[in-house]
């Protein structure tokens, strides 16, 4: 018996609604592969949602860390300097106008810290191996995953995915 069982599509309002009907017959969908987000497919088929938020934030507290300490090191310890006759003898009399700074660059780390979770979380990074079953799901087509077991009857399912209006069913 094959391991996975692959559902091609082309459209995604037939694969959403496929999985749908699947999922209230009690078939467990392992994953979809769509080229692009399919808004609401995440709760039918059992997603959880992600901790990016609070990587983000830990990003940001990062950024703004290092543009505070950053700027105290510059304008205070490091090259004091009159600007306008503005105090440089302490942090907390220059912080207001170091705001923009530290917001920016708190912004910055946010964006790359992003980019590379986003990178590594989904296997992207050049020299990584892809996970995707199909090309075409990067350009019109639509996939829905199935990993079998005992539990599973494979011609059943395969019945039940041409009825939802699956154009190719493949197993892996």
């Amino acid at each position: 018996m094959s391991n996975k069982i692959y559902a091609l599509y082309n459209d995604d309002h037939i694969l959403y609604n496929g999985a749908k009907k699947l999922v209230e017959k009690g078939y467990k969908v392992n994953d979809v592969y769509s080229p692009f987000p399919i808004h609401g497919i995440d709760p039918i088929i059992g997603v959880r949602k992600t901790r990016l938020a609070i990587t983000a934030f830990i990003y940001g507290l990062i950024g703004m860390s290092l543009a505070i300490y950053g700027m105290y090191y510059f304008m205070i310890v490091d090259w004091p300097m009159n600007i306008g006759g503005k105090p440089n003898f302490t942090l907390l009399q220059n912080l207001p106008a170091f705001i923009p700074i530290v917001f920016e660059i708190t912004v910055l780390c946010t964006a790359h810290g992003m980019i590379l979770t986003f990178l590594l979380r989904n296997k992207t990074l050049p020299g990584m191996v892809a996970k995707n079953p199909d090309p075409r799901t990067t350009d019109d087509m639509f996939a829905m995953e199935f990993l079998m077991n005992d539990e599973i009857n494979e011609t059943e399912l395969i019945a039940d995915l041409k009825a939802t209006g699956a154009v190719e069913i493949s197993k892996r």
